[in-house]
């Protein structure tokens, strides 16, 4: 308790930003088809999102050191309200792109801001508690913000002024915390071939999970309003997506310790593939049917991004963990940038179906990588722990990188 309130303003400020930047995701989607997009359109504004938040997470740790925590968050923040009031102000598709960039900026800024806080006050005694309650604030919160578009009308001035509020509203508590910001930390090298050089498996596995993750939550509101879902139906497909990969991070935390990290990579993308199969066949279920194949998506297809960095830091030593974070990162920035277009233009030629052949197609291509790579050599056994990773920004190597190389039996007491 003393480690929750010590944390509550940055927790309360992460919390309400991710209800304003996890809201306007489908919000834009939904307010695209309500304005005659074209899918390609829509499409093209989840990829802006993700570029960006990839300039986000590069320029944040700069800006820190040069006017301080508190005033970059504030920055970060006003970018993100501006891109969300001139969303109704220019209804153009090219222009909303723009101010998607923003929003992706403040999504990075804002996260690099409180994880490098976080990271100056904990201590090992507590990493691993700050760690999971920072992880259910950022999961509630995302969870919530799906849920948002069920009451908020598409392309309507009122729904992105109250996204607008949240996000306002996110700084107060930071602003307001009277607790010292720490020192600011040196901001890690980008080295996307550390990555590739500690694990090509690695590289691949988190561009797949971007192909999976970014694809399904920009592009989700496009496929479900396609095969007939209605807006209320559409926010529970999302959620229930999130939902499954959160709760699958346990279990597959606990098989990813115990057994070969590249057997349950490939395990995770054959159950991926057979649930795309089932996820594209939905659209003749009952409500309750599709809502079951998204939960079964998310279980199978969310935790591949953390199995990936757990394979990748087994083949680093502690001094690259920071690094190796960024490097990851980059790459699944590429993926989720090309991805969201990349379905969307799909969907245009093919129909809704093409979404999930597309992110099929790229689990079975990790399954055949993956045998390739067990055949290459043979893995660890000296390896670190699994940790739930976050893609939020590039500091948050550093938060983790402690607690992967404790032994399971201290970690657990925490």
């Amino acid at each position: 308790m003393r480690t929750l309130i010590s944390f509550a303003a940055l927790f309360l400020s992460i919390a309400l930003m991710q209800l304003s930047s996890g809201g306007v995701g489908p919000l834009d989607a939904l307010s695209g088809i309500a304005l005659n997009f074209t899918n390609a359109q829509i499409g093209l504004l989840g990829s802006a999102h993700f570029l960006g938040f990839f300039i986000g997470c590069w320029w944040a740790p700069r800006l820190m050191g040069a006017i301080g925590h508190s005033r970059s968050f504030a920055a970060f923040n006003a970018l993100g309200a501006l891109g969300l009031l001139m969303h109704m102000l220019i209804i153009d598709a090219y222009a909303w792109a723009i101010m998607r960039m923003a929003s992706g900026l403040c999504v990075a800024g804002c996260y690099t801001v409180v994880e490098s806080w976080l990271n100056a006050k904990v201590t090992n005694d507590n990493r691993g508690r700050t760690l999971g309650m920072f992880r259910i604030v950022d999961m509630g919160a995302s969870l919530m913000a799906q849920m948002l578009i069920s009451v908020l009308a598409p392309a309507h001035y009122v729904s992105y002024n109250i996204l607008t509020l949240f996000c306002c509203a996110a700084i107060l508590p930071l602003i307001l915390t009277r607790a010292s910001p720490p020192s600011v930390p040196k901001a890690p090298r980008l080295r996307p071939m550390l990555a590739w050089q500690c694990s090509p498996l690695a590289a691949a596995g988190v561009v797949v999970a971007a192909l999976s993750s970014a694809t399904f939550r920009m592009v989700g509101p496009l496929y479900g309003q396609q095969v007939g879902l209605e807006v209320g139906q559409i926010a529970y497909f999302l959620a229930v997506f999130v939902l499954g990969g959160a709760l699958a991070q346990y279990p597959v935390g606990w098989l990813a310790d115990k057994f070969d990290r590249r057997k349950v990579l490939i395990g995770l993308s054959i159950a991926a593939i057979i649930s795309c199969i089932l996820t594209a066949l939905s659209h003749d279920l009952s409500t309750t049917g599709v809502l079951l194949t998204a939960f079964f998506f998310g279980l199978t297809s969310f935790p591949i991004y953390s199995v990936s960095a757990a394979h990748a830091n087994d083949f680093a030593d502690s001094s690259q963990r920071v690094e190796l974070s960024a490097a990851l990162m980059f790459y699944y920035a590429v993926g989720a940038i090309a991805s969201p277009l990349l379905a969307s233009n799909l969907i245009e030629a093919f129909g809704p179906p093409a979404m999930f052949a597309m992110i099929a197609v790229g689990h079975g291509l990790l399954i055949i990588f993956g045998l390739s790579r067990m055949r290459a050599r043979p893995t660890r056994g000296d390896r670190t722990r699994y940790v739930w990773s976050p893609r939020t920004s590039f500091t948050i190597g550093r938060l983790t990188s402690s607690t992967r190389d404790e032994p399971p039996e201290e970690h657990d007491k925490k």
